[in-house]
């Protein structure tokens, strides 16, 4: 059985990518704001992307329960 990557995972390696690849192209020419700025953004972005993770695994593992339930619930019937 192929190891499907779950979409948690995926939704959070590509904000990662996002989040990164956009700091490192656009932050080091923005000359508006300063460096402290600039980090905490960063910072901030990845602890968006690390929440939206741990939610996104807490919604699967329901999903999982649910169904687990269900098949336990058909199989008595």
């Amino acid at each position: 059985m192929r190891n499907k990557m779950k979409k948690s995972t995926w939704i959070t390696l590509a904000l990662l990518i996002y989040v990164s690849v956009t700091a490192a192209l656009l932050l080091p020419n923005n000359t508006e704001t300063s460096t402290t700025e600039k980090y905490v953004t960063v910072i901030v972005g990845y602890v968006i992307v690390g929440v939206l993770w741990f939610v996104l695994r807490k919604k699967e593992q329901l999903q999982q329960k649910r169904r687990e339930e269900i098949d336990k619930t058909d199989t008595n019937q």
